[in-house]
């Protein structure tokens, strides 16, 4: 995928919300060494930095357009380009930090305990993804990638949802956890303009599907879904698009 930083944060309030909402229920315990695991364009990652400014913080980031974006909007945080799959650090870690990045990559079952092993002992391991992706914004994009003559170019990024429910990572996590903190939070997003989910998807979800795509085709594959998710999300009588949005949550400490 390439990512498009303009993109992504025209809607960077409501992104940030849950960001936050992580950030403030890790428990001030001092960490020395942070990594921000798909720091993306670094806004969340300057205000780790800021929480802890003692601390080595590192962004984490594949996407080379989003490290150079990281670099301007914290400057002072270590950034490495590389592929979270294949993210394999020398050392661990007293926090790990990860905003909306881990649902990216496959195989939860092994990924969580393999990034819960870089966390030091009686560290923190902080991570939100959400887990909106059976609602009509997301398993729209999918009808649209089946329902045209594109479908075969794209057939093949139409997935079940990659995030699990909460117990499916309390079971993962919990062999390795002195506690965990679990939660889900629905937040209703008030958004404006024409077409804001349409252009919400754009900065990320959909973005798997265009890319793969070209020219009129591509043109013609976001305005068919444009117009399916127009329907499904109307605007109301103040002219505004309301959007619910379900993120996942996970604070876990690990075993001394």
């Amino acid at each position: 995928m390439v990512w498009d930083p303009q993109q992504y944060l025209k809607f960077s309030g409501h992104r940030l919300r849950p960001a936050v909402d992580l950030l403030v229920r890790i428990p001030d315990f001092g960490p020395r060494e942070i990594a921000d695991l798909g720091a993306g364009a670094g806004n969340v990652t300057k205000l780790i930095k800021e929480r802890w400014p003692e601390a080595s913080v590192t962004g984490v980031e594949g996407s080379a357009e989003m490290v150079a974006a990281g670099r301007k909007a914290a400057p002072d945080v270590e950034w490495s380009h590389e592929d979270l799959g294949h993210w394999r650090p020398a050392r661990q870690y007293d926090l790990i930090y990860s905003n909306a990045a881990l649902h990216w990559l496959p195989n939860h079952a092994a990924l969580f305990p393999s990034v819960m092993e870089k966390v030091k002992p009686s560290g923190m391991l902080a991570v939100q993804m959400p887990r909106n992706f059976l609602a009509p914004s997301h398993v729209l994009i999918g009808e649209t990638a089946l329902g045209g003559p594109w479908r075969s170019k794209v057939e093949h990024l139409v997935t079940p949802p990659p995030v699990e429910g909460p117990a499916y990572y309390h079971d993962l996590l919990a062999p390795m956890s002195a506690n965990i903190d679990i939660w889900e939070t629905e937040y209703l997003q008030v958004l404006e303009g024409e077409n804001p989910v349409k252009e919400w998807t754009k900065g990320t979800w959909l973005t798997r599907y265009l890319d793969v795509l070209e020219g009129d085709e591509r043109s013609a594959f976001e305005a068919a879904y444009g117009a399916r998710v127009a329907k499904a999300y109307p605007k109301n009588a103040a002219g505004q698009t309301l959007f619910p949005f379900r993120r996942l949550f996970m604070v876990a400490q690990r075993k001394d």
